[in-house]
């Protein structure tokens, strides 16, 4: 119970610096920093070994809370924060991609004129980036949406069951029952658009 009560209080604290950042409060904000930075911090490194850009990551999912602090509807300040981080990271991932495949593959060490291929990126990592079928985006729109929010939260976003449970205002044993079904459909509508397999059959 005591520890429930010290959520609810933090909560309730998160939401009133969200309103006071709305208004253009800079101690709100820095206070709202203080609170979160080090855990946002930890779990950006958990998922990106480059500390520079978890380092712009941080920053940038800070300033995109100044900007759009208007925009918290009430739901538990830290997954809404950590959806930011997450889509910021995302965002970061895609923009050195991009970079990459304009400057081409690095030379093999010792070997001038070859290349080493990359480390082919984790499942995960390539539906975060979008790289494991162009038409993510659209076979997400076509899953139902309660399944197509809980997929959002758990693989785009990268949050746990607890976080998105508590994001999205759902049991747990929910969360988990509806990412089984969301993945069932997302595989079933980019069998549609993508009819010739990718890596064989199961």
């Amino acid at each position: 119970m005591g520890g429930q009560r010290e959520d609810d209080d933090a909560s309730g604290g998160d939401a009133a610096l969200l309103r006071a950042v709305a208004r253009g409060d800079a101690a709100a904000m820095g206070t709202l920093y203080d609170r979160h930075a080090g855990w946002l911090h930890a779990r950006l490194t958990r998922r990106c070994a480059d500390p520079e850009v978890v380092r712009e990551v941080l920053q940038d999912t800070f300033v995109t809370v100044w900007r759009s602090a208007a925009g918290h509807r009430g739901q538990e300040a830290g997954g809404w924060l950590w959806t930011i981080a997450a889509r910021r990271l995302v965002d970061a991932r895609r923009a050195q991609e991009r970079a990459e495949r304009v400057a081409g593959p690095p030379p093999e060490p010792g070997f001038p004129g070859r290349y080493e291929p990359a480390a082919a990126p984790s499942a995960e990592d390539r539906v975060l980036a979008g790289l494991e079928y162009v038409d993510v985006g659209t076979a997400l729109d076509r899953i139902s949406p309660e399944l197509r929010e809980v997929l959002r939260a758990t693989v785009v976003d990268g949050l746990n069951t607890r976080e998105a449970a508590r994001l999205l205002g759902i049991p747990e044993g929910t969360v988990k029952s509806r990412a089984r079904r969301a993945r069932a459909e997302l595989r079933d509508a980019l069998d549609r658009l993508n009819p010739s397999p990718v890596g064989g059959t199961a």
